[in-house]
């Protein structure tokens, strides 16, 4: 079954909301594990911190059925939908990697490149799956994190229980 990565983040309510994700990942699919919690300011609009984590699941599902699936966990934490691709969020959920595949299908696109591009998304991948090699790049998380400018988009660990 594939092995699928998933980015997390909210900044309303953002434990209640990242909470109500754990809990629909584990009762949904085998999870196999989280990271840690990380708080970063709002990137590109003016707004609360994000509190964001990374979650490693196995599925039998097609991508594309798994996002139909991460939709309706989006329902259940009542996100709603705009055309700004930054701004205040009760909870996204982001397919990151889906096994090793490359798949440009839109609505989905994996390597997303949120992987590489911000330190709240490369930060827990690499603290769960260091090992794991891009599909594109053919590095290690670990590698790429420890090239990263963690300075461009600080991150703080916090105390919060998934």
């Amino acid at each position: 079954m594939p092995v699928v990565y998933l980015g997390l983040g909210s900044n309303v309510q953002p434990e209640k909301n990242l909470q109500l994700a754990a809990h629909e990942l584990r009762k949904r699919f085998t999870l196999h594990a989280l990271s840690s919690v990380y708080r970063s300011k709002s990137l590109g609009f003016d707004g609360d911190d994000f509190l964001n984590a990374v979650a490693c699941i196995e599925t039998d599902k097609t991508a594309q059925d798994l996002f139909t699936e991460l939709e309706a966990i989006h329902d259940l934490a009542n996100r709603e939908r705009n055309s700004d691709r930054f701004g205040s969020r009760t909870l996204d959920i982001d397919l990151l990697l889906y096994d090793q595949q490359v798949i440009s299908s839109p609505p989905i696109n994996v390597p997303r490149s949120d992987v590489l591009e911000y330190s709240f998304v490369l930060r827990p991948l690499a603290e769960i799956a260091p090992d794991l090699v891009h599909p594109v790049t053919g590095r290690a998380m670990l590698q790429h994190w420890s090239e990263f400018d963690a300075a461009t988009h600080p991150l703080t660990k916090e105390a919060v229980i998934l």
